[in-house]
């Protein structure tokens, strides 16, 4: 398919798209160890729950500079994380309820703050959802003799880090993702390990949550490595084929946001939620590819 249309505008699309894989590709392989983990949930609850961080870094500071909101929802973030571990080890809720009781409620407070903040500052439940992806060829910065966006050096950041991450310690993921009591066993540690995964969570979270909003958040953390689960049995193949369907679903998703509202007579819609369209429409495909194996199967071994 070819993406150079007459709507594609390689200086503002092409950084669109950039700023979209990197944070597919980021989110998609810290959101492996989520889905093996069962955990698929706490991205949400992440996502959501570090709202109050962004509201209580601009009322404190009174402006949207990057670090103090990056740090307060990064704060918040983790925060999210370790009260769903202590409500889960010390009460008597399982982890799913557990993590709806901590991002409801600090959601519902970000909320709040956002209506309290909502007359000084651009923060809406609109922006929250959707983000703003397609302003980001206008957040410039220079990196030597270039220009470049913003997030996408921040994104950069975020996913050498995760990659830095899942790389050196893939031993460990594999090993506390598919059997904790033995990697406990065996000497490793797996809470800290689990902790240092949910930092990761919520920094990515928190690095994609102002350009691509909550819905595309959530949609990368899942849907690419739960894609790939549907298509292969290889831990290493999973984590690179989710990589790889993230970026595509990026791309493609955003080529989709400008061109295919255009056939109906409509103007160009979100990207990120069409990216997380795009990244569906993938896993209802890797779904039927998965019932057609496992129906061939069937029928091979009925016959020997």
């Amino acid at each position: 398919m070819m993406l150079a249309t007459a709507d594609w505008l390689w200086e503002l699309d092409g950084w669109i798209a950039v700023a979209a894989v990197l944070c597919a590709v980021s989110a998609s392989l810290v959101g492996n160890f989520l889905v093996l983990r069962k955990q698929s949930l706490l991205a949400d609850a992440i996502s959501h729950a570090i709202l109050p961080g962004l509201a209580l870094a601009f009322l404190w500071t009174g402006s949207r500079q990057s670090l103090p909101m990056f740090v307060g929802a990064a704060l918040v973030g983790v925060l999210c994380a370790v009260m769903t571990q202590w409500i889960r080890d010390s009460g008597k809720v399982d982890e799913g309820a557990s993590m709806g009781v901590v991002f409801t409620t600090l959601f519902a407070l970000g909320l709040v703050l956002i209506v309290r903040a909502a007359d000084r500052v651009d923060l809406d439940p609109g922006c929250v959802l959707f983000g703003a992806i397609e302003l980001t060829p206008l957040d410039m910065v220079s990196l030597g003799r270039f220009e470049v966006p913003r997030v996408v050096i921040t994104l950069s950041v975020v996913l050498v880090v995760n990659l830095l991450f899942v790389v050196g310690c893939f031993k460990e993921l594999s090993l506390t993702s598919f059997d904790p009591g033995l990697a406990e066993t065996l000497g490793f540690r797996a809470k800290w390990l689990h902790q240092l995964l949910m930092i990761l969570v919520a920094v990515t979270a928190v690095a994609c949550f102002e350009s691509v909003g909550n819905i595309l958040v959530v949609a990368m953390f899942v849907v690419p490595p739960a894609t790939a689960r549907l298509l292969t049995d290889s831990l290493a193949a999973m984590v690179m084929l989710s990589a790889v369907l993230g970026a595509v679903a990026a791309v493609l998703g955003h080529w989709a946001a400008i061109t295919v509202p255009g056939w109906f007579g409509f103007a160009s819609t979100t990207t990120a939620g069409m990216i997380a369209v795009v990244s569906g429409l993938g896993f209802v495909i890797a779904l039927l590819i998965s019932f057609r194996r496992a129906a061939s199967a069937r029928s091979l071994s009925a016959r020997a």
